[in-house]
């Protein structure tokens, strides 16, 4: 039978000692809900207790609906050896499950704590007495256990002797300062299950040295109960384990099962990567907005032929599509690809043309997206051409210091003229603001949700360079678009953006 292995998600923990993310407590909640009951984490860890009357307000908040959903169990706060104090805190706040922070390393025990073994010891017990007396379930961080495996084997063993004959449910064995490799990790988590069979260990991994997910695959292999995982990596210096990347390691590799739902993976990390305000990069397995387009021509060729450059991470798994990239590297099967999409034929001179249009727009660096191939086909063969239905005849936006920022503008839909004034948070805003009230409130439509924004410029800084804005759309049936626009003016690449949308969704 295949193992299976516990998922607990620090991102609302651990996550959220990265550097400049703070969550607030309505977002803490909604994230919390995400991974309870859609992404089916087995458990989450929320918040390190006594931080700030905000903590207590989403740890309150989260216990609230957890116990509504029979799933208090489920949830877990940082708690510290402080004389009860963490305890109280966490009761108080509807919590049931304290993990409870304690020094794995005679270092820190000793020059931290300044205490002997035996005397951290007797610590932890009457925490641990003192949470099981208010109804509290307790797990255990040994803090810096890998620093502790390595230097201070005997410490780590006599501290486990004396813990494991409490009620402590599960060892939480943390790479704190992340020093492990994967052939060191491999062997202290065989001699911790060696000599602890029947104990739960989970592990923790830190990416200081980008080992954390070579780390998680050595301990899940040598006997690790459970792991501790993060949306995005997200953690203190170089971060944690990423969900998505454990999930699809776990599962490809291992042949282990878990409880997640790998097509809840993609949103989460975009809900987690606009809350805390850290992009995902475009090159990050499973997430990453690059990782399951190909750009080489032949690598379209190869798919087309039997999907010779596939793998086990299809796109369909994490609910996300594969797509060709169009720039200068993109050979004729990347060109036939979008085309079948768009249900496009054309001849083989036709295709020639148009792959030679957009290596000259790649040479220029402009980015071209698949959205744009029934313009770019369009232009190049000058027939058969679809008529502009939306067209801006004139616009004005303003901007001055202590003044909403405004757009005024006359745009023709279908031949009949439509003229608004609106105002906004910025000039674009302005015009967004503008477009929505002919577009919602005079014809009844809805437009689609701008749900991604990015400006870039050529390297060099100078201020008269061109800008190319690039707008992600939602449609209503869950469909994303992009398009972009190209101008010295960032407003106006934005414009040009948007009316390519409104002409997409006309024809």
């Amino acid at each position: 039978m295949a193992k299976t292995i516990e998922i607990m998600d620090t991102t609302l923990r651990d996550g959220e000692q990265t550097n400049g993310v703070s969550f607030l407590p309505h977002e803490k909640l909604h994230i919390a809900k995400q991974l309870l009951n859609v992404v089916h984490v087995n458990r989450i860890e929320v918040a390190s207790a006594r931080v700030s009357e905000g903590e207590k307000k989403a740890v309150k908040q989260i216990c609230l609906w957890a116990r509504q959903h029979n799933m208090l169990n489920r949830v877990e706060v940082l708690g510290f050896v402080d004389q009860h104090t963490s305890a109280n805190w966490i009761n108080s706040c509807g919590g049931r499950v304290m993990n409870l922070l304690c020094k794995g390393s005679q270092r820190h025990c000793e020059l931290q704590l300044k205490k002997t073994l035996h005397e951290h010891i007797n610590d932890i017990i009457e925490e641990v007495n003192y949470a099981t007396a208010l109804g509290l379930e307790v797990n255990v961080y040994l803090e810096d256990w890998s620093n502790g495996m390595k230097d201070s084997p005997e410490y780590v063993y006599e501290l486990v002797d004396a813990l494991s004959l409490t009620p402590i449910k599960r060892f939480m064995l943390p790479d704190t300062l992340g020093v492990l490799n994967p052939l060191t990790c491999m062997n202290y988590m065989r001699k911790m299950r060696k000599r602890y069979p029947d104990l739960h260990f989970d592990f923790h991994a830190h990416n200081d040295y980008d080992l954390a997910i070579a780390n998680v695959s050595s301990a899940v292999l040598c006997g690790a109960n459970g792991i501790h995982t993060s949306i995005n990596g997200l953690g203190e210096r170089a971060g944690n384990a990423p969900l998505s990347s454990v999930q699809a390691i776990l599962k490809d590799h291992f042949e282990m099962e878990t409880a997640i739902d790998e097509s809840a993976l993609y949103p989460t990390s975009r809900l987690v990567a606009s809350y805390s305000g850290i992009s995902v990069s475009p090159n990050r397995p499973i997430t990453g907005d690059n990782v399951f387009t190909q750009v080489a021509g032949v690598h379209a060729d190869g798919d087309n032929k039997s999907n010779l450059y596939c793998n086990a991470l299809l796109p369909e798994r994490f609910g996300r599509q594969r797509e060709y990239a169009l720039g200068k590297n993109s050979g004729r099967a990347n060109i036939l690809k979008n085309l079948e999409a768009y249900d496009l034929e054309l001849t083989p001179e036709e295709t020639r043309r148009v792959t030679q249009r957009i290596i000259e727009l790649g040479d220029k660096k402009q980015l071209v997206t698949p959205d744009d191939l029934p313009y770019i086909v369009s232009d190049v063969l000058k027939h058969d051409a679809p008529e502009s239905r939306v067209r801006l005849i004139n616009y004005m936006v303003t901007t001055a210091k202590g003044l909403q920022p405004t757009a005024s503008f006359k745009i023709e839909i279908d031949g009949e003229a439509y003229e608004t004034h609106a105002s906004g948070d910025g000039q674009y805003d302005a015009f967004m603001v503008g477009l929505r009230e002919i577009y919602e409130e005079r014809l009844g439509r809805h437009l689609p949700q701008l749900t991604g924004y990015a400006v870039g410029i050529p390297p060099g800084g100078r201020t008269d360079a061109f800008v190319q804005t690039t707008i992600s759309w939602t449609l209503t049936d869950g469909r994303v678009i992009r398009t972009h626009g190209f101008d010295a003016d960032q407003t106006d690449a934005a414009i040009k953006a948007t009316l390519k949308m409104l002409n997409m969704l006309e024809d």
